[in-house]
């Protein structure tokens, strides 16, 4: 425990601009490619879903499980009352959650904490995996908490800044993706999105909530990139 601790505290000095703008134009190819998005699309479905997770259980909600499917697309359940506030910010909480960690992500980064990143998400990982109740989000849970776990404590330094810089990039770059198949679905008739639901508990369009959405997830990708090409503070 205390090697992992050491681990998790260490510190390194942020990624020079050029090569953290390489690993971003990377992950754009990632995030822009069918395959490649489908890809991390996963993990940004299983932050969607920890963000679900933990404003419900902030709210005093109580969380039943949650569903990842091979489709990408994902389900939280929680108990308690179908309306209120604490239901709009438990629905509101899925779609920025990505944009929100990649932020704080590129701040951690900022100040030199790259591991402790990388030990944030397997931490999320571990929590997810007492709610997953279907086989193929356990699976994708555990793969995606092993293989990090596993980069964490045996890469190189050097290795796991590049990873988390590109886990970074690629959350910030893909969010806004989610929110485009958001629309997309909306504009295929399918009315039980979030922004719908959101709609029908406060009366205010859905449209509304997709262009909150995008406000979260642009702001968070002009903070994250400024902080990861050193053009602000982490």
């Amino acid at each position: 425990m205390t090697q992992l601790w050491e681990r998790v505290t260490s510190t390194q000095p942020p990624l020079p601009w050029q090569a953290s703008l390489a690993l971003g134009a990377l992950a754009l190819v990632v995030a822009a490619t069918p395959r490649g998005y489908l890809l991390v699309r996963h993990l940004v479905t299983l932050l969607h879903e920890a963000g679900h997770v933990l404003v419900a259980a902030l709210a005093g909600r109580r969380v039943r499980g949650v569903r990842l499917h091979a489709d990408t697309s994902g389900l939280t359940l929680s108990r308690g009352r179908p309306h209120g506030a604490g239901m709009v910010a438990t629905l509101l909480a899925g779609y920025p959650a990505p944009a929100l960690v990649g932020a704080l992500g590129a701040l951690l980064l900022g100040a030199g904490y790259a591991a402790a990143l990388l030990w944030a998400l397997v931490l999320t990982c571990a929590l997810l995996l007492v709610l997953v109740r279907n086989l193929f989000g356990l699976w994708v849970v555990l793969v995606t908490g092993a293989l990090v776990a596993a980069l964490s404590w045996w890469a190189p330094a050097q290795v796991v800044g590049g990873a988390a810089y590109l886990v970074v990039w690629t959350l910030l770059l893909a969010a806004p993706r989610s929110v485009v198949a958001l629309q997309r679905a909306r504009g295929r008739g399918g009315r039980g999105t979030d922004a719908d639901q959101l709609a029908a508990l406060t009366g205010l369009p859905a449209g509304a909530w997709v262009a909150l959405f995008w406000l979260v997830c642009a702001a968070a990708l002009a903070l994250g990139a400024a902080v990861l090409l050193g053009r602000f503070p982490g």
